[in-house]
């Protein structure tokens, strides 16, 4: 079964497959009354379905099923006939559930197919006899990268997310303690730097890594790549020589004015408790997203505003919030 996705993620699937059904129930309709009248001849109905790979012309295969979801057709496709599917037993196949169950259309959660191994949808038509006796079912399969782009670019919500990591590490908190870093050592002067490149040298997405005193970062003139720096480089102001002067973008969700907090703020993570501390801490201008990985590899994902307003005592579990790492 598929992982439960975000409310708003999972609204964003149900659009586009709202989309597709509209777009293919009519289309097989037409296509099983057809084939419901030259029932069970084989060749008239893999004649049928050959036709209907134009009326579907985003579809990969056709085929029919008998009532016990058994292939009785070839697998039609835009090379022709595909022999190798006749026969074939579907009815243990979870796009099928739908019409087994009595679905008079159906339109599949997308799966891993077998063979090509690439995200495939399948829609079942039911076919019945005019004494509305079941004969077996029309499927369409449809390779998920040759359907139209009719979907909008999903927008991550932007409310608190947590996530729990892994549970030796959890397990073992109480064991381990901060172990000083390199950047532990310079944080001042990495902190101070990497604030002049977010704010003055189109930095926009920004990751530090404190226990292996590293970052990776994100610039406006090149977004798709992004740049790796050590601590020798981090602790250099010459590295903003590395990068152009770049005003800082009218559209970003975080004023320049609290990248200085926020990064401080990482600071305090840092260094507020041996046991429990800040591993790494991200943030990106654009989406206003602040996100932290703490010791116990809990990950936390959240709008700025609201990072700026906890406290240290919200972070140790010592208010009435609860802890980092629940």
């Amino acid at each position: 079964m598929p992982a439960k996705m975000n409310t708003t993620l999972q609204e964003s699937i149900d659009r586009q497959r709202d989309i597709l059904h509209a777009w293919l129930s009519a289309s097989l309709i037409r296509i099983a009354d057809d084939c419901r009248q030259r029932w069970p001849d084989r060749q008239a109905l893999e004649d049928r379905l050959l036709e209907g790979l134009a009326e579907l012309p985003y579809c990969k295969y056709l085929y029919l099923l008998d009532e016990r979801a058994h292939q009785i057709t070839s697998n039609a496709s835009r090379a022709g006939l595909l022999e190798a599917q006749y026969g074939r037993d579907r009815s243990e196949r979870p796009y099928l559930a739908g019409a087994l169950a009595g679905e008079p259309f159906s339109l599949s959660e997308a799966y891993i197919s077998r063979n090509a191994r690439r995200p495939t949808l399948t829609a079942v038509q039911i076919i019945r006899a005019e004494d509305g006796r079941l004969l077996g079912y029309l499927g369409a399969d449809f390779d998920l990268r040759e359907l139209p782009a009719t979907q909008a670019l999903y927008q991550q919500p932007g409310h608190w997310m947590q996530l729990k990591g892994d549970p030796s590490i959890r397990s073992g908190l109480f064991h381990q303690a901060r172990v000083t870093s390199p950047m532990d050592e310079r944080i001042d002067v990495v902190l101070d730097l990497l604030a002049e490149l977010i704010t003055v040298n189109g930095i926009f997405h920004a990751k530090l890594h404190f226990s292996s005193s590293r970052a990776t970062l994100w610039t406006v003139d090149d977004p798709y790549r992004f740049r790796i720096h050590g601590i020798d480089e981090l602790g250099n102001p010459d590295l903003c020589l590395a990068y152009p002067r770049r005003d800082y973008p009218v559209d970003a969700a975080i004023p320049a004015d609290a990248v200085v907090r926020i990064l401080r703020c990482f600071r305090d993570l840092r260094f507020m408790d041996e046991t429990i501390y800040l591993r790494s801490g991200m943030l990106n201008i654009f989406n206003g997203l602040i996100g932290l990985t703490f010791s116990c590899d809990g990950s936390h994902y959240m709008p700025w505003e609201e990072f700026l307003d906890k406290n240290l005592e919200f972070w140790l579990g010592t208010s009435d919030d609860s802890s980092v790492c629940v």
